[in-house]
């Protein structure tokens, strides 16, 4: 949901239909709505409704299409343009729909995207996202919401939409406990799980507090790059588009740094796993050889946790 030209297609034609940011100022206005069904874990359907932003398309959600609209809702995104001129009026619309969400789906959860920030002069990013947050914050009343700040242009996009569809994912803990169990195993720093056709994240080895290190390698986890995991999405899946305009397949990567190795490889046939080491004595032999071993044990958990 959002106002007409906050985004919102932009951004499901870059997450879920792999198409560059170059090339989303071809894509047209939505009309009503369009839905897509699109297949995430192989088994797994999410079903995405892009609501158009215009008056008469949100008018009429909130009225004769409201049952429809809000009713069997996992998550609502809301989208706000930063640069908006007629935030009093978004924030109406956005008041409504959260009421449609109490009336229909009152356990959905809410996403608020603050988009286009790259619109917004890099020294004032993080005190205008600030006020957008107190903002939103305030006119959501007592719902418990999570507020990101995206951008088409860099990997902040990739952040808030694996949050997004990690809420979605039954069992996601059970997967992440499993990595931690990988990692020690592997004596790595962290293990990684991408879904394949997206790159979103799926489960980190890393625990909720990011403090507690499960890991005996000297590189405690809050040491590493705090958007390491955005930044991969963004990386791997361009490199994904370079491959594909050379009609080559992109199958894996290895890197063997002075710092750190890195193995890139399937673990299922619907993920990628990460392995990062920081112990120079660990080949990468070893570390495929260890993903090998494991990939059964995944296709178990993965099945186990979409029917849960």
């Amino acid at each position: 949901m959002g106002a007409s030209g906050s985004g919102k297609t932009s951004m499901r034609s870059m997450i879920f239909s792999n198409n560059p940011a170059s090339l989303t100022s071809r894509l047209g206005a939505t009309i009503d709505v369009e839905q897509n069904h699109v297949r995430f874990l192989g088994d797994l359907i999410l079903n995405l409704w892009d609501c158009g932003g215009q008056d008469a398309f949100m008018d009429s959600y909130l009225t004769t299409q409201r049952p429809t609209i809000f009713s069997h809702v996992g998550v609502m995104i809301y989208v706000f343009d930063v640069e908006t001129r007629e935030m009093n009026k978004d924030l109406e619309y956005y008041r409504d729909c959260l009421e449609g969400l109490t009336q229909f789906s009152k356990e959905a959860n809410v996403f608020l995207l603050v988009h286009k920030m790259d619109l917004v002069r890099e020294g004032e990013r993080a005190i205008v996202f600030q006020r957008k947050v107190a903002e939103l914050e305030k006119a959501s009343g007592e719902t418990a919401v999570k507020v990101y700040g995206t951008s088409i242009f860099d990997e902040s996009l990739y952040k808030a939409w694996s949050s997004i569809v990690n809420t979605l994912i039954p069992n996601a803990r059970n997967l992440s406990k499993h990595l931690r169990i990988f990692a020690e195993a592997c004596s790595a720093t962290e293990v990684v799980l991408f879904e394949r056709t997206t790159f979103l994240v799926i489960a980190t080895s890393s625990p909720a507090d990011s403090s507690e290190s499960f890991s005996s390698d000297p590189v405690a986890v809050h040491a590493l790059d705090p958007k390491r995991y955005e930044r991969t999405s963004e990386l791997i899946k361009s490199f994904k588009q370079s491959c594909s305009r050379l009609r080559e397949e992109f199958n894996s990567l290895e890197l063997e740094l002075a710092e750190f190795t890195a193995v890139l490889d399937e673990m299922t046939k619907n993920t990628y796993v990460l392995v990062v080491v920081h112990n120079p004595v660990i080949e990468t032999a070893a570390i495929k050889m260890n993903i090998q071993m494991a990939r059964r044990k995944f296709e178990e958990l993965q099945g186990d946790s979409l029917v849960s």
